[in-house]
């Protein structure tokens, strides 16, 4: 089976999510020929993406977020007119977008919250079938609980994700937990795609604090509170791309550029991990079962750090308040065992949704398959 990635370029997380389908899809004996990539002038693509990514690479302009004058959340106003201003070279992205489901043979159109695929498919209505893979599918779930905020923002993002995902077949749910499947919604609840290097990762128990955030205005509040508590050592990692390589304000504070690699070594051996709750480094830390601070920066966020608080993954902050934090770590969190077993599933039941979509013709369900998990847990 042909298959073409259509990828947000948002953060990491859409962004390891393909690397991981492309290597299962590998494994298993299909193609991905193409993978697109949306791009702003404020989104750079990571170096990781284009080592680790097996298909060619093509770029292509589409809308994105900006921040507040503080770098913190989101700035609808600002979002909404630098949008607008740019729709001309949307248009022509999108006409880009259906020549190359075209061009390249496709059998299979994997969308990853993109939401000019679901604008090609509603102007051009291409006859590849599309599947449309994200958490943020379940927020359209029937059953999913959201926290109590701003009921125009989330009737916002529920809008939102449903234009992402026109003309999809079916609607791919990552999550933390399993649910059943929505049929009126064609949503089917699956793992989350996490890489192979994490599930093979083994997890220590270190002394420092790591850190995640998409904006780096909280830089500021993170360097506060280590002025306050300079015996904690804290790693952060940031897109501030005017910065070095690492950024070592003292002997116990350094803020890091990007790299997946580098990342991951040190998730796997904190004592604890703060993010703006984004869904894939959420995710990566509940399975090496590192206690979480979540400091949400958008309204999808504050979605996803409510259904991992429900759970007892960790707690929920308006700032990076680092000491409650390590306060959890000590007296309240357990890692949760079924989150890990659910996570190993991914493999089997991410091929049985996309071999088994109408229209694609293609009717192969491998229930063992097990090439992505590791046998031994690394707690």
């Amino acid at each position: 089976m042909k298959v073409l990635f259509i990828v947000q370029g948002e953060g990491r997380g859409h962004l390891t999510q393909a690397i991981t389908l492309e290597e299962i899809l590998r494994r298993n004996g299909h193609e991905v020929v193409e993978v697109l990539v949306g791009k702003s002038n404020t989104r750079h693509l990571p170096g990781f993406f284009n080592r680790s990514i097996q298909a060619p690479v093509k770029r292509f302009l589409s809308p994105n977020f900006l921040p507040s004058p503080s770098n913190k959340r989101i700035s609808m106003t600002r979002s909404v007119v630098y949008n607008l201003l740019q729709v001309p070279a949307y248009l022509r992205s999108i006409a880009y977008i259906h020549q190359r489901i075209h061009e390249t043979s496709a059998e299979l159109v994997v969308n990853f919250y993109e939401l000019l695929t679901g604008l090609t498919y509603l102007f051009f209505r291409p006859s590849v079938p599309q599947v449309s893979i994200g958490h943020q599918y379940l927020f359209l779930h029937r059953d999913f609980k959201f926290p109590r905020k701003n009921p125009v923002s989330l009737l916002m993002l529920r809008f939102f994700t449903r234009l992402t995902c026109i003309g999809a077949k079916e609607k791919l749910a990552l999550s933390f937990r399993p649910m059943n499947e929505d049929e009126e919604a064609h949503i089917r609840v699956v793992p989350p795609l996490l890489r192979r290097d994490v599930l093979c990762c083994e997890a220590t128990d270190g002394e420092y604090v790591h850190g995640y955030m998409v904006n780096a205005g909280f830089g500021e509040s993170i360097s506060q509170w280590h002025e306050q508590h300079p015996e904690v050592p804290l790693h952060f990692f940031w897109d501030k791309t005017d910065e070095p390589e690492v950024c070592r304000m003292d002997e116990t504070l350094s803020f890091h550029q990007l790299d997946d690699e580098k990342f991951l070594r040190y998730m796997s051996g904190c004592r604890a991990y703060a993010t703006t709750a984004g869904f894939e480094s959420v995710c990566e830390a509940m399975y090496l079962g590192k206690p979480l601070l979540m400091v949400p920066a958008h309204i999808e966020q504050d979605c996803n750090a409510y259904d991992a608080a429900r759970g007892g993954a960790g707690i929920i902050s308006d700032g990076f308040e680092v000491d409650r934090l390590l306060n959890f770590a000590r007296n309240e969190y357990r890692p949760e065992e079924d989150f890990r077993s659910w996570v190993r599933s991914c493999e089997w039941r991410m091929l049985n949704s996309l071999e088994t979509v109408e229209g694609v013709g293609f009717m192969n369900y491998r229930p063992f398959a097990q090439a992505a998990s590791c046998p031994q847990d690394s707690f």
